[in-house]
């Protein structure tokens, strides 16, 4: 039996809380640590390389799109991982250190390749159980019929 689900407005709201926090704590510690100014260096550093390996492997995820569609094959995990470059640019721009770290791990061609793997076969695995729940749900009507023509 399956756990009470989590709505994702709720998650969307637990990460919109908890992220900002988590971001301020630790610019605050690292910058105790190496100082205020070598922290916004480092973020801006982070920003300016993270666009630049974003670039790199956008155009590199192009190309394996229009290779998979001029062979004639649905390029799903690699519109994916399009998805996933464009969600890791953004984290990359947003200052801050975790946001910086799920951005360059989501740069990684392996991993991401991996992740866009799970999340469509994830995708895949729900829309075959929603279907299979809808087609076997019978709106047949059991009875009997009598045929009475008028005099």
């Amino acid at each position: 039996m399956a756990g009470p689900r989590i709505s994702p407005f709720a998650v969307l709201l637990l990460l919109l809380l908890t992220v900002p926090l988590l971001e301020i704590y630790l610019l605050i510690s690292i910058g105790k640590i190496i100082g205020a100014g070598t922290t916004v260096l480092v973020v801006v550093l982070t920003a300016v390389v993270g666009a630049w390996l974003l670039r790199l492997q956008g155009l590199q995820t192009l190309r394996r799109v229009q290779r998979a569609a001029d062979k004639g094959e649905l390029p799903a995990v690699e519109l994916v991982e399009g998805l996933m470059l464009l969600i890791s640019g953004v984290l990359l721009l947003t200052p801050g250190f975790f946001t910086d770290a799920i951005g360059f791990i989501a740069l990684v061609p392996g991993i991401r390749r991996r992740m866009a793997q799970a999340l469509l076969k994830h995708f895949i695995d729900r829309a075959q159980t929603n279907l299979h729940v809808r087609t076997s749900q019978s709106n047949t009507i059991e009875g009997s019929y009598r045929r009475e023509d008028p005099p």
